[in-house]
């Protein structure tokens, strides 16, 4: 059991019967009555969130999250299919699970999954990929790496805004947390 003043941002918590992550908080000291803490939770299983309100001597339970090494096979319906890096075991995780990671991830790119015991609660990828351009438009003769920005469409399927030297058939970085383009590979 942690107490709520000891809550930081990406603490996860079992509360109300599910799982929740916290986002934000904040201490607040009333003038005669006690301490209040005011936090945003983020569900893990449904992707809800919360505001609650919580007096600075309330406690919850504290719960611990692995990160388990899996690598990504291929996709197979609405589900994706993962390697356990240790014991070789096939994972199926949904769309729920992987989230916007899927338009970065292409076979054999390693993750980092959040295990709450045996269940999978979130997916991490490296955070910069290098995917191969397969349709942009072509540059225009001077264009600089000072110039603008073009769409290119990847690899994954995904759409990264691309400088205009940038062609088809080329492989470029691309950071995952952002979705930004970063440099030729």
């Amino acid at each position: 059991m942690i107490s709520v003043t000891e809550l930081r941002n990406g603490t996860k918590v079992e509360m109300d019967g599910g799982l929740w992550e916290c986002l934000d908080y904040s201490h607040l000291k009333m003038g005669r009555g006690g301490a209040k803490v005011v936090t945003k939770f983020r569900n893990m299983e449904s992707g809800s969130i919360v505001d609650r309100t919580f007096n600075s001597t309330e406690k919850l339970q504290d719960i611990y999250v692995e990160g388990k090494k899996m690598q990504y096979l291929y996709p197979d319906g609405d589900d994706y299919v993962f390697m356990d890096m240790d014991t070789f075991d096939q994972v199926h995780l949904g769309k729920n699970i992987v989230g916007d990671a899927a338009k970065f991830m292409k076979e054999n790119t390693e993750v980092e999954v959040a295990m709450y015991g045996e269940k999978p609660l979130s997916l991490t990828l490296p955070n910069q990929v290098i995917l191969k351009i397969v349709e942009t438009d072509p540059g225009v003769r001077g264009d600089t790496v000072s110039g603008g920005t073009k769409p290119a469409k990847l690899e994954t399927g995904a759409t990264v805004q691309v400088p205009l030297f940038v062609e088809q058939d080329i492989e470029i970085k691309v950071d995952t947390r952002t979705g930004m383009y970063l440099s030729r590979a």
